[in-house]
Parts: structure tokens; sequence; C-alpha cells
């Protein structure tokens, strides 16, 4: 990316290099009423629109955003940890407005209840044609970021094919991947030919041992000559401006997830592969702007902005970070914007570019939240919607029981529909401690709501859902959680994977986030207050395991279970750490 001098200096003199920029304060839209919140002047001859983490959400959802996200080291004080009024004071957000509420958790409930559900893919793709039609016929691009394919009971059940037609009718020209990945890997493939857009990842390639086979398997994605799994880029020219989308996939799908599911594959963040190929690109191919299309998470996005030069923009995801503006990253020749677009179809992120003489030059950038209160449906979506739901509606639509607070997921270290799925696994399950992974995705119930069995599904509509009661030492219990601890806490961004802290019910300890490797953890006690012993055994339930398939019953079973047995779902004790050495710090807000 090229600005003048007048342009880099002032760019660079924002704090931490990730403020707000020129031609890009969200601030602004703050002053004026919902009906003008979708007025996106056109800018530019280039529009990249961009969504990320769906996470399979067809329909409107509530979304609360974490009131706890903490940034250590180099990321202290930096979006995309900041949050509640720290978040809407670094962007110039206006408290108690609609962009309030769709950026930060405050008054959460109230305000949901006043705004109305988020996202909903009728709605997207009535935006996205209002914003296409305005920056004319072929001037932009629309590029999905992954976590797409998972998330929901109709995903689970069509093994993703249903979000694979969702896509193609809102007309996606690209996307990269990650929980996509969690299919079979036969599965994975017959989704990808299914895509009518690009599917890129520069960074998966085939293993070794598999090159023959897939030689002679006639999928077009293959590179025979690289060993690419899939296409690593694709070169558009919009309006006279060629540009190059380049695919950067979840570098540790295979530590994250089974990676049994895709035993021919390898992966990786791959930043100096990632280097030679843009200096491939730039050289053979000749494009006037080169695009990241990522699923890294926004910390590992920003180091790699600083390492890898020649890339004018990455559009990320991974960390459903809903960030108003660009962070903006010096590297060796230049400068890279570098944004994330939140999750579950919350958001639509709007960067209108003005490129000339081979540069880009200048740029405007809005992320603009999906209210389904405020935006028609679009009839073909919804019609599809509908009908791709419809064989399912008896058992998505199965009341449970009923929400006795607000039940939400995201957090650094718990949620209360988190702490719901950890006590039904340790009450039906008979253990002293259960534990349930730090997944990012799953939407929110408002007190009073009726808590369905789609609900449930979205908390845990994975490939892995069996769960597990077994007997796991003081030691044990003790290193998982440091194993977590450091993927969340890490100094260096390329050793975190993006989650969040396992969640727990009938344990408690104290957190030391900004201690090392094996020290974060301590004073760990039953909720009667019994000190957890080394050597001593509990009994311990969970679902998910990575390693290998557990026994057990689907977890959503055993929630469902719980649910109807309790009628009114609410917390009766929150299994969260006491921390330590982290007061002040602008990602926490609110702990209890």
């Amino acid at each position: 990316m090229s600005f003048s001098r007048r342009q880099f200096i002032q760019l660079m003199g924002l704090a931490g290099a990730a403020g707000m920029l020129p031609g890009c304060n969200f601030g602004s839209s703050a002053k004026k009423g919902p009906s003008d919140l979708y007025e996106v002047p056109k800018f530019g001859n280039v529009s990249l629109l961009h969504f990320t983490d769906t996470h399979a959400q067809l329909n409107p959802i509530h979304f609360r955003e974490p009131s706890v996200n903490l940034g250590l080291h180099s990321a202290y004080g930096r979006a995309p940890h900041l949050v509640g009024d720290r978040l809407l004071s670094h962007f110039g957000i206006k408290p108690g407005t609609i962009e309030a509420h769709a950026f930060s958790y405050l008054n959460f409930t109230e305000a949901a209840q006043q705004y109305g559900k988020v996202g909903g893919f009728a709605h997207l793709a009535t935006l996205v044609k209002r914003l296409r039609a305005e920056r004319g016929a072929g001037n932009s691009l629309l590029l999905d970021g992954g976590d797409t394919w998972q998330g929901s009971a109709t995903s689970l059940w069509t093994r993703g094919m249903d979000m694979v037609g969702a896509c193609n009718l809102l007309g996606v020209d690209a996307m990269t991947g990650h929980w996509e990945f969690t299919y079979h890997d036969a599965e994975v493939l017959k989704n990808i030919e299914a895509f009518n857009g690009e599917f890129l990842a520069h960074n998966v390639n085939v293993k070794e041992d598999a090159l023959f086979d897939y030689a002679f398997s006639g999928f077009a994605g293959f590179n025979e000559d690289t060993g690419h799994a899939f296409k690593p880029y694709m070169m558009r020219e919009m309006g006279g401006v060629r540009v190059a989308v380049i695919g950067q996939a979840f570098p540790y799908t295979p530590i994250a997830n089974p990676s049994r599911f895709i035993p021919h594959w390898t992966f990786g963040i791959q930043d100096q592969a990632l280097q030679g190929l843009i200096d491939q690109i730039r050289e053979s191919e000749k494009p006037d702007l080169v695009v990241v299309l990522s699923h890294n998470g926004m910390d590992v996005d920003l180091k790699m902005a600083s390492l890898v030069s020649g890339v004018d923009v990455i559009l990320g995801g991974h960390t459903h970070d809903g960030m108003p503006a660009p962070s903006v990253v010096k590297n060796a020749k230049g400068v890279t914007l570098v944004t994330n677009a939140g999750s579950n179809g919350k958001f639509l992120g709007v960067l209108d570019l003005d490129v000339r003489g081979g540069k880009l030059v200048d740029f405007r950038y809005k992320l603009l939240p999906v209210f389904s209160n405020l935006i028609e449906p679009d009839r073909a979506m919804q019609a599809y919607i509908d009908g791709v739901r419809k064989p399912y509606l008896g058992q998505l639509d199965e009341e449970l029981a009923v929400a006795g607070e607000l039940l939400y997921r995201r957090g650094n270290f718990n949620g209360t529909f988190d702490q719901i799925i950890c006590d039904a696994q340790r009450i039906v399950g008979d253990a002293q401690i259960a534990l349930s992974p730090g997944f990012r995705w799953g939407t929110t119930v408002l007190p009073g709501q009726k808590i369905t069995m789609e609900h449930v599904m979205d908390q845990t509509s994975t490939t892995y859902p069996e769960t597990y009661v077994r007997e796991m030492s003081g030691e044990e219990i003790k290193l998982i959680l440091e194993d977590v601890m450091d993927n969340l806490f890490n100094a260096d961004p390329y050793y975190q994977q993006g989650g969040d802290m396992v969640r727990l019910s009938g344990l408690d300890y104290v957190c030391d986030p900004t201690a090392s490797m094996g020290s974060r953890v301590s004073e760990m006690a039953l909720d009667d207050g019994t000190r957890i012993e080394a050597r001593k055994r509990y009994k311990v339930a969970g679902w998910a395991t990575v390693g290998s398939q557990s026994p057990g019953r689907p977890v959503w079973d055993v929630v469902a279970d719980y649910l109807r047995d309790v009628k009114v779902a609410k917390v009766a004790k929150f299994n969260t750490p006491i921390l330590k050495n982290v007061a002040g710090n602008p990602g926490l807000a609110n702990y209890s």
C-alpha cells in the first residue's frame, strides 16, 4: 500500500498504530438516527464487502459481546482487547446508541429488547444487494472469512450443505475456512465443489503420502505442482483495477479440532510461504491491490501484517472481534490495514478503496451492524431458509426450559450458557467437576425467553459432541487449565489459537494471566472449598475431545435432559476464577 508522506505520518502517529483513521470514523454515524445507519456513500473504485464467523446462523439472533477480553504484553490497551465503555471511547461511539449496543455488552438485555435481533441471511442479502447496486456492477467483491458451514443444528444435519446453498444465493465470491474442515474430508470436498465461489487457502497442503491419490481425484482445487490442497489465491479485475485475494485458513485446525477428520492435509501460519506467494503474484500478475482473506484471529493477523510486506488489506476472522475501524500496521514496505468483522452474521464490513496508478491511495471503512428490525428480508433468501429448515422444525422448536437470566457464551473465562452446559454434565453425569471447551460461537438467550432445542444446538453443534465421565488427578486437571491458558495468553500471538478459557462447573481457582506457563493457575478447590490435591483423583465430566472419540451420549442430549428437569435455567454458582495482576486492564469490565 502506498500513501503520501503526509498520510503516512498521520497514520503512524496514531496510538499503537491501531486506532481510528481519517475516513473511517464510526463515531460520526452515532450522531445519526437508525434510519441512517446503512447510508454508506460510494467512495473510490473498488469495494470489499466482508463477513465472517456466521457459524451457520441463517435467522436473526441475539449475540452479546464480551465483557472480558484481556490484552497482555504488546496487546495491552489495543484493539481488539477493549470492552464496554473503553471500546466505545476508543472508537468514538456514543454510549446508549444503537451502535453502542452492537459493539458492546453494556445494558445488553434492555438494549436487545429495544433494538431487536441481529443478523439473518435474508437481511444480510438485502443489505449486500443494496450496497453492490450503489457501487455499480463489477466494482465489489463479497468475501467470507470462514466458520460459515458449522454452528447450527441444520448445518450439522446437512453436513454444511444448507450454508453452501445460502452462500451461493448471497453471491459470495470467495471464502476461506476453519470449522468447514471439521466435517470428514470427503464431505468438505463435496461442499467446496458445490460452492459457486472460490475456496482459497494458500496454507493448506496435501501430505506427501496422499499426493498420488489426489492427483487422480479430479478435485479442481488441488495443484499437483505445488501440493496446495485448495486454490491459494484468485485474481479479479474490477473497473480496470487488478485485485489479488489470497486465502489464509485457520492455521491450527488439526490441533484445535480432531485431526482424524482431515488426515491428508497440513496447515500452519506459513508467513514465509505467504511472503513468497505475494512476491510471486506481484511479479507475475501485476496486481494493483493485494488482499489476504484470513481466519488467523486478529492478534495473529496483526503480527503477520508487521512481518509480511506487500499486503494492502487483511480481512480477518476467527476471534469474533467486531472492530469498528481497521488497525494500521507498519511493515518493511509500508502499512497494512487489518480488520475483523465479528460473528454470527451480526456485521458486514464495507471497505471502499481508491486505487490509482497501481496503488491504494485512500479508503473508507464501515462495519455495519445488521439489525433485522431495520432491514427488510430478501424474499428469495427467506424462502430458501424456510425451505431448508422446514424438515427439522419439530426438533428445533422443542421448548426445553425458560431462561431465568441472560444466557450468553462469549468472554475469556466463562459465560452463563457455558455454566449451564457444565452444570448439566456434572449433575447428569454425577461428577465432581465438569469441563467444556471455550468456544466463541453460540447465540444469546434473553431472560424469560423459551430455551429451545435449537438454542442448545447453537452451543453444541459439532461433529465430535460425545461426552465422557472419567477420573482425573488434580495434576491432570491443572495441566489442562494451564495448557488452555497459555493458548489464550501467550506473549507471542503465533502461539495463540484464538479460543477462550475452558469452562468449569464444581471447580474454582485463582488465575494470574501475566504469569508464565505452568504458573498461571493456583488455589484450585471444589465448590465446597476442599482444595484440589495433585495426586488425588476426581470424577470429571466433559465433551468435545480432540484426540479420540469419547464413549458417551452427544452433549446436546445431556443438556436437554437437564433443562427439561430444571424448567427454569439459572446459574446457581458462576465458576469463574479470581484474577490477579490485571486490575485496570482495558479488556476487563464488571468482572465478578
